[in-house]
């Protein structure tokens, strides 16, 4: 091979990396160096105003370990979780099938009321939802009024303050996860549900032999996009209605973070616990992958 070929080779085999370098430029910005620069700050005393920073290594690491208040929040993240998943999975997977599957009539309608939400600011919808939950002037109180039920005060009710934040975090994410499962439902060939049918098969086994094996692909993207978009949207009802309260009954790791390094100031105690929830997410992410990806159905 001459020198001329050699040249004209080196130069194809270059062209995806010159692509690809804005992308890289990107992650470097706004992903590696946050991530990094996090890391590093995990190792130091810091309140962000000093101009300078004390080194005290992995006792900050420590004190996240042995605050009893970390393992309370960590179950919180687990139960936020669990709940997104219910509402955010699950729920809009049935509305999905029975829309498509089931009803006839007013499919767009319901498409775009269930999808509106995904367009109203989080921050209005927690001061709406604070209005129509509120358990003394509230519409729902006043309802419940008229047949003697009291509402509880759900806001400083621990437990119940995890779900009615999951709850309005809920509506603003479950719109786009029912459109895309939807669609992915949609994809799906009528030749199958209809020879199913013709069987006499019954809707709930169509549902469970059919649909989730088929769209398991989006089931699975929507899945992570949950636990990702949840717990980022999470913060907002939490910040605007709760501020983590009552007795941290309604933080989470994400929330503690900030809090931690934007209220408190205690920037090596925030990024320390913000690589540890890296971790665990990422420990999340590998068992998804391990476990779930598996049964998972790829048309192409």
């Amino acid at each position: 091979m001459n020198k001329n070929n050699t040249l004209h080779l080196n130069k194809i085999n270059m062209k995806p990396w010159l692509f690809l370098t804005p992308v890289f430029i990107m992650f470097s910005l706004f992903v590696f160096w946050p991530l990094l620069y996090t890391f590093y700050l995990s190792f130091f005393d810091w309140n962000m105003v000093s101009p300078t920073k004390t080194f005290v290594g992995i006792d900050n690491y420590i004190s996240v370990l042995t605050n009893p208040t970390t393992y309370k929040i960590f179950l919180n993240t687990l139960f936020f979780i669990g709940i997104l998943l219910l509402i955010n999975l699950v729920v809009p997977y049935i509305f999905a099938f029975v829309l498509h599957l089931i009803l006839n009539r007013l499919k767009g309608f319901y498409k775009t009321a269930i999808f509106l939400p995904a367009f109203i600011s989080l921050v209005v919808g927690s001061i709406l939802f604070t209005w129509i939950l509120n358990p003394i002037s509230g519409p729902i109180a006043e309802i419940a009024g008229w047949f003697g039920i009291q509402l509880p005060i759900w806001s400083q009710t621990e437990g119940l303050v995890i779900v009615v934040i999951s709850l309005i975090t809920s509506w603003k994410v479950f719109g786009y996860n029912f459109i895309m499962l939807y669609a992915s439902i949609s994809g799906i060939s009528e030749e199958i549900i209809e020879a199913a049918r013709l069987d006499g098969v019954p809707l709930h086994r169509i549902f469970l032999d059919i649909i989730l094996p088929v769209s398991s692909s989006a089931g699975v993207y929507i899945l992570i996009m949950t636990i990702v978009q949840g717990l980022q949207f999470v913060y907002t009802p939490i910040s605007v209605i709760t501020q983590g309260g009552p007795n941290y009954a309604s933080s989470n790791l994400i929330y503690q973070s900030y809090n931690e390094g934007f209220i408190l100031y205690r920037t090596g105690h925030s990024a320390a616990l913000s690589i540890m929830t890296l971790l665990v997410f990422a420990i999340l992410l590998l068992i998804e992958f391990k476990f779930v990806e598996r049964g998972v159905h790829y048309e192409n």
